[in-house]
């Protein structure tokens, strides 16, 4: 998927949400374990309550490659059933190089036919040029994550050609040129707003996957208002929160109330600033 696709797509719905199908098999309703396959039917059920809310999907492949071949094979379905022009994420987190990164590559943007992945760059460029050399997909770089640990590397200061700065800055700045806003994206973590504000000095044009919104505690308008650029440039991800709305057999539509409740007002706060 193009940038320009991706952002028509977001000013045609009003929305930037991403949708994170993080499926827990333990957490699903219990009446789909009845089902041959649960994972997929729960997903299915997600996907066709919300698709019209949401501009993204993002599965988090641990949630599937726990299950082995069957695991897999529930993602593959999975995405065949997404609508085409919605945007998918592959929560992979990889980062190695050579030949494996290559494959890495191959996996996920031509088995799986994802539109994007998320990577770790800590090996550098040789470990994400793999992926910008396919057409039309995106790597989206770890830059600055949501979870309490973070602080161990991530806002760690290191020394520059004239001053230091923390770690994270440094990798945003370098990655940044590594690929273009036409294809590379930054995870920054939506617990952290203040962050927000001077990530965009750094990468103005660029798109942020922004997780943590929803139970993880992040504020949405807090992080749109400091994120926000001429194209939105933003895709916040939200969960639990909307999967897991309902436990019971009303979960599909309990799903799509509480995506339609983000929806609303990311229409709002889109309306107030772009």
């Amino acid at each position: 998927m193009t940038k320009e696709e991706l952002v028509d797509q977001i000013r045609t719905k009003r929305s930037y949400l991403c949708i994170g199908l993080d499926t827990d098999i333990d957490k699903i309703p219990k009446h789909l374990l009845e089902l041959e396959d649960p994972i997929f039917e729960f997903n299915k059920a997600i996907v066709d309550a919300t698709h019209d809310l949401c501009v993204a999907y993002k599965p988090n492949i641990a949630f599937y490659e726990c299950l082995g071949a069957n695991g897999w094979n529930s993602l593959e379905k999975t995405l065949e059933h997404i609508p085409e022009h919605i945007f998918t994420i592959a929560d992979a987190k990889r980062g190695d190089i050579g030949n494996s990164s290559k494959y890495y590559a191959k996996t996920f943007f031509e088995t799986y036919n994802f539109d994007s992945v998320t990577l770790a760059p800590y090996m550098g460029r040789d470990s994400i040029d793999p992926f910008l050399a396919y057409e039309n997909k995106w790597a989206i770089i770890l830059g600055v994550t949501s979870n309490e640990s973070a602080t161990d590397f991530q806002l760690t200061e290191v020394a520059g050609d004239e001053s230091s700065r923390p770690l994270y800055k440094e990798v945003i700045d370098k990655a940044s040129t590594w690929g273009s806003d036409q294809n590379t994206m930054f995870v920054t973590g939506a617990t952290r707003p203040e962050l927000l504000k001077e990530i965009r000095e750094i990468v103005p044009n660029h798109f942020l996957l922004v997780p943590g919104v929803g139970s993880q505690g992040g504020d949405l308008k807090e992080v749109s208002e400091v994120g926000f650029n001429t194209e939105c440039g933003l895709l916040v991800n939200s969960s639990r929160a909307i999967l897991y709305a309902s436990d019971g057999e009303d979960f599909a539509e309990k799903a799509r109330e509480a995506a339609q409740v983000v929806q609303l007002q990311m229409k709002e706060l889109l309306s107030a600033s772009l």
